[in-house]
This record gives C-alpha cells, sequence and structure tokens, in this order.
C-alpha cells in the first residue's frame, strides 16, 4: 500500500509539474492497491467532471492491472470489450492515458494515480513526472 506523505508528495509534485508548464486546472487521485482513496486534490476552476475521471482513470487501471494508455490501445482494437468492461466498473474505467500503475522499487503496484485537465498524454505526464519524483515506479501502460 502506499503511504499517506507519498501519495500527498505525488499530488503536490503532478500540480507543480502543471504549474510549470501552464497547463489548464488539474485533478489529481492516488488510490491504494485495493482502490481506495489516499490523497486527492482538485485545483479552483477545475470542471466539475474530473473528480471522477481522475479517479476512474487510477480504478481502471488497478482493475485491469495496466496503465490506461494500455486500456487506450485496446479500446481502439476490442471497444466492446472494453465498453462491457466499463459497464462492468460501473464507469470507473475511462480508457485513455492519465492512469497510472504505481510500483515499489520491487515492481509491486501499490497503487495508481489518475490525473484530468488536459489532453490526456499530459494527463499521464503529470503523473509520471510525481510519481517517479519520488522515487516509486510509473507504469502507464504500453
Amino acid at each position: 500500500m502506499i503511504p499517506l506523505n507519498q501519495a500527498r508528495l505525488i499530488v503536490d509534485t503532478a500540480l507543480e509539474h502543471a504549474r510549470a508548464n501552464d497547463y489548464p486546472p488539474m485533478t489529481i487521485a492516488v488510490l491504494d492497491a485495493a482502490g481506495q482513496l489516499v490523497a486527492f486534490a482538485k485545483e479552483d476552476n477545475s470542471s466539475l467532471l474530473r473528480p471522477a475521471i481522475a479517479s476512474a482513470k487510477a480504478l481502471g487501471a488497478l482493475n485491469m492491472g495496466v496503465g490506461s494508455r494500455s486500456l487506450a490501445k485496446k479500446a481502439e482494437q476490442h471497444a466492446a470489450f472494453i465498453n462491457a468492461v466499463t459497464i462492468l466498473a460501473q464507469g470507473n474505467l475511462v480508457p485513455v492515458p492519465g492512469g497510472v500503475l504505481i510500483r515499489n522499487t520491487g515492481g509491486i503496484v501499490i497503487g495508481a494515480a489518475g490525473v484530468s485537465g488536459n489532453l490526456p498524454q499530459h494527463d499521464e505526464e503529470c503523473a509520471v513526472a510525481a510519481i517517479e519524483a519520488v522515487g516509486l515506479h510509473a507504469d502507464p501502460g504500453e
């Protein structure tokens, strides 16, 4: 499980990365390996659905065992499967980049970060930069 102090640092670092790149208001959710929310932030003027999107990106990655970049590719190739899984997940799966698995130094999944607010590749960039900044391994999928 990801400790609270590391989860908070991931959130803060992701926001710093977004500000340094002049991205629009961002929302970041960090979940533990069991899918429970550990740390969260929504910047002022971030749109109303961003919390749900960020959380669903992270939870979808955890539930499927791959970063959401991989889910995006699978959605292109097997749309019916991803649609069915999204229904099974009660909407908690967003198959676009920005849901990144967090692995410890031994490669074990200890959580996931979901970022929403910009283009999917920029959302993913914020998550990866923040996870790596705290000394953990970011797994966005392939």
